[in-house]
Formats: C-alpha cells, sequence, structure tokens
C-alpha cells in the first residue's frame, strides 16, 4: 500500500510539472488523486494500530470502503457484521411507514426508541394508543418513558430483560401485539424485495440517503394506491 501511495505522489509531481496543471480536467484528476490518497493513508494507519501495535481500533475511526467512506460498520448482537448505514422506521397498522431516520455510527436499540416517539408527536401531532418494538428496543426505561408520554401499551416482540407485568400487559394483550408485529416483517421484507431497500445502490453519502427514501416513498405510494379512494 504504502508503494502505491508512492507512486501517487509521483504522478502528482508529474502532472504538477506539466505545463496544463491548470487545466479543468487535470485539477479534477489532482483533487480526486489527493481525496483517495487520504483515505489509503488512513487505511494504512487504522491496520498498523490494529495489527502491528495489537490496539482495537473504535469503528469510528475505520475506513472500510475507499469508495463509499461513510460506511458504517454495523454489529447487531453476536450475527455477522454488516455494512452500510442503519435505518430506523415505525409503521402503523395500515402498513404506511410513519417514521424513518438513517443514523450515524452503531446505536443500540434502545437509544433510538423514545426518538421515533417525540417524532410522533412533534411531526404527526399525536401518539398512537399502543406500541410494539422489535426486542432490542426492550427496556423498563423506554416502558415508563412511553407511558410517560400517554401510551396505553409498551410492548416488546421479545421481552429481554422486562416482564410482562413491568410492562403494564396481560398475555392476551401481549400475543395480539406480538402477533401484530410479526406481521411487520413482511412489511419489511416487501420493501427491501419490491423497492430496493435491501441495497442503496446510488453514490455518496446523499445518494444512500436520497436511495432509502425514494424506496420509502415508493413503498408508501404504492400502498396508499392499493387502498383505493377511500
Amino acid at each position: 500500500m504504502r508503494r502505491v501511495l508512492k507512486q501517487a505522489d509521483r504522478g502528482q509531481q508529474q502532472v504538477t510539472d506539466s505545463a496544463y496543471t491548470s487545466a479543468p480536467r487535470q485539477q479534477k484528476w489532482l483533487g480526486a488523486l489527493a481525496h483517495y490518497r487520504d483515505l489509503a493513508s488512513r487505511v494504512i494507519e487504522q491496520t498498523e494500530r490494529r495489527v502491528i501495535q495489537g490496539e482495537r481500533v473504535p469503528s469510528s475511526d475505520k475506513i472500510v470502503s475507499l469508495f463509499e467512506p461513510h460506511t458504517d460498520i454495523i454489529v447487531k448482537g453476536f450475527r455477522d457484521v454488516q455494512y452500510g448505514h442503519k435505518i430506523n422506521l415505525s409503521t402503523e397498522v395500515r402498513g404506511f411507514i410513519t417514521a424513518l431516520t438513517i443514523e450515524e455510527g452503531n446505536p443500540g436499540d434502545k437509544a433510538l426508541f423514545l426518538p421515533v416517539l417525540d417524532y410522533h408527536r412533534s411531526v404527526l401531532g399525536k401518539l398512537p394508543r399502543s406500541v410494539v418494538a422489535d426486542g432490542g428496543y426492550a427496556s423498563q426505561a423506554n416502558v415508563a418513558a412511553g407511558r410517560a408520554m400517554g401510551l396505553k401499551h409498551v410492548v416488546f416482540h421479545k421481552p429481554v430483560g422486562v416482564s410482562l407485568t413491568a410492562m403494564g400487559v396481560k398475555s392476551k394483550t401481549f400475543n395480539a401485539l406480538r402477533h401484530f408485529r410479526a406481521g411487520i416483517e413482511g412489511n419489511i421484507s416487501e420493501l427491501k424485495r419490491a423497492f430496493g431497500a435491501a441495497k442503496a445502490k446510488w453514490k455518496g453519502h446523499d445518494g444512500f440517503k436520497a436511495f432509502v427514501w425514494a424506496s420509502a416513498l415508493s413503498y408508501n405510494l404504492v400502498r396508499l394506491a392499493r387502498l383505493g379512494p377511500d
């Protein structure tokens, strides 16, 4: 890799010393070279820190793609590492996506629960009667905060560390909301398969965000058309 950097430096020097260094095409090339050289230098640095010095390099310091340097490292529990950006979304009873955020880094799901409720209250003007979320969002603090905001039921699909008593629901209510949550997986699958949300194909961070929002908007429009004029 260092040999590649030296070759890049020699190429940069040759273009800089040429009579056409001020031409737009050469300036564009020099700018791109400087951009990728900086990223390559960071890759070398993080590799030396991790492999040679034995340092635990934070994910926020790592470059995992030269062409999409905004890419985050996403770890879900003990499952395989994924690359991209974490998407946090909510849907309502008819399947419409009502909130969507594209997160930076790899925040824990527990910290992403209340921002969705705040969005519903501030932007949509009201909160739902009941909320059911994935087990990763489960915490007694989230139950207490949701109830304090006026929610009647705050349930987690997998009550990890939070009992039904702590959630304030009976098994019948819990099972009904859990079955509703299971149906949401079908909506997410449709969003990924039919609308391409499984893999953003537009370049750059802005392109990534635009692709995700375009997929969500298309999903909602198709769902609206299915419901008909009523």
